[in-house]
């Protein structure tokens, strides 16, 4: 998938509207359309990567920003309870939009193991 097809990535442009809590030159942070909590934020890089499985070495300080970055909301949301922090890869692992984001879900209890 290019990214001028990527949901994602158009969100990320601006071009498609979103609920956007963070943004910054790499990253964005918006609430997701059909939440799984009370608190549900999806956080992505602004480069289109497909999966955590097309991550590379090089790319080791996005990934660190985008935990501190989920930490962060975390914080702002005032989750001190506990949050959950799920990165879907493939089909099998229940990705269902090919650009690499992290869900932080919390406002709730959320059982174990997930669906």
């Amino acid at each position: 998938m290019s990214s001028d097809e990527c949901i994602f990535c158009r969100i990320a442009t601006g071009e498609l509207p979103a609920d956007i809590v963070y943004e910054d030159d790499e990253l964005v942070a918006f609430r997701d359309v059909n939440p799984q909590a009370p608190t549900h934020i999806l956080v992505i890089p602004r480069e289109h990567i497909e999966s955590l499985d097309e991550t590379t070495e090089p790319q080791v300080e996005l990934l660190g920003r985008i935990q501190l970055l989920v930490k962060r909301l975390a914080g702002e949301e005032d989750l001190d309870d506990g949050y959950r922090v799920v990165v879907n890869t493939g089909p099998a692992g229940g990705q269902s939009v090919n650009h690499l984001h992290y869900h932080l879900l919390g406002g709730r209890s959320l059982g174990w193991p997930p669906g």
